[in-house]
């Protein structure tokens, strides 16, 4: 006789536990977006510092790739380039020759008129001049082209080689390894020494300040929810307790899904369900991959 009241307290107790664990609205586990930081560049890796657990801030260097055959290119672009520049000819100096003796043949063409008036030059002298001066003109015009030509040729070749050392220049500030975002090293794929190339991954972070807790909840609690609403999210503490947070929901699917096998819903007999995103401030005590429930906040 005394069996049957201890089978029935076991039983309340059993119901009681079973009323407790149903009291969530909506559950799901906990994720973050996840960085892959690659190699821009390739060549053997001479610095890594970042190990897994380690808290880096946006734009921190953290590596370097060895950079010694684009440093040599860019001294040997760079050389190059100086002695594009050095042979553009001195258009001023190449021509001033040319310009002086058009200047005397002026003179001597302004005596020869003077002379022809007063009877002493004959026409044919004055001709001869004029001819001279023509000439002379011409071939200043003709240097003039050739010379701008000519600058204007090694200019172009210079601004290639321009172009090609800001090419090698880029290539080089990819040498170092600069990292993206402000969080928390998860893995790292490479170590000093080794061999990379350009996409290789090299480590993966993530901010871990704000985790996402993806959930999910059936078609009639749909009208229940809104965009930036107020949830209490509740994770194991021990065995027998919780502990709280405040998230708002920042996300809700508009097109229901099967539900996860690894996902518990208030109404089990629900088929079909919608994933939500609600952002959670972590402490520290939060985790990726965790397990979350969600009771929706009473207005």
């Amino acid at each position: 006789m005394k069996t049957y009241p201890l089978l029935f307290i076991t039983s309340l107790l059993i119901a009681s536990c079973n009323t407790n664990r149903n009291t969530f609205d909506a559950t799901g586990t906990f994720e973050a977006t996840e960085v892959i930081v690659s190699s821009e560049t390739n060549g053997r890796i001479l610095q890594l510092s970042p190990e897994e657990g380690d808290i880096l801030s946006e734009g921190q260097k953290v590596g370097y790739v060895d950079s010694t055959q684009l440093y040599l290119t860019s001294l040997q672009i760079k050389e190059s380039r100086k002695a594009v520049l050095a042979s553009r000819p001195d258009i001023k100096t190449q021509i001033e020759a040319t310009q002086k003796e058009i200047e005397s043949t002026r003179i001597d063409q302004k005596r020869t008129e003077n002379l022809v008036k007063g009877g002493v030059a004959t026409q044919k002298q004055l001709d001869d001049v004029n001819a001279k001066l023509a000439v002379l003109d011409a071939r200043l015009v003709a240097q003039k082209n050739s010379l701008q030509t000519n600058t204007a040729a090694l200019n172009e070749q210079s601004s290639a080689l321009q172009a090609q050392l800001a090419v090698i220049s880029d290539q080089l500030k990819r040498c170092t390894i600069i990292n993206p975002i402000k969080g928390t090293v998860l893995s790292k794929y490479a170590r000093a020494n080794e061999i990379t190339g350009a996409g290789k991954p090299l480590y993966k972070i993530a901010d871990l300040e704000t985790l996402t807790l993806r959930a999910y909840v059936s078609g009639d609690q749909l009208p229940q929810l809104k965009l930036g609403q107020i949830v209490d999210v509740s994770v194991d503490a021990d065995k027998d307790h919780y502990k709280t947070y405040k998230g708002y929901v920042t996300w809700i699917s508009d097109k229901a899904e099967f539900t996860p096998k690894t996902i518990q819903t208030k109404d089990e007999r629900a088929n079909l369900v919608y994933a939500i995103k609600i952002s959670v401030k972590n402490d520290g005590y939060l985790k990726l991959g965790m397990y979350g429930e969600v009771k929706f906040v009473d207005k």
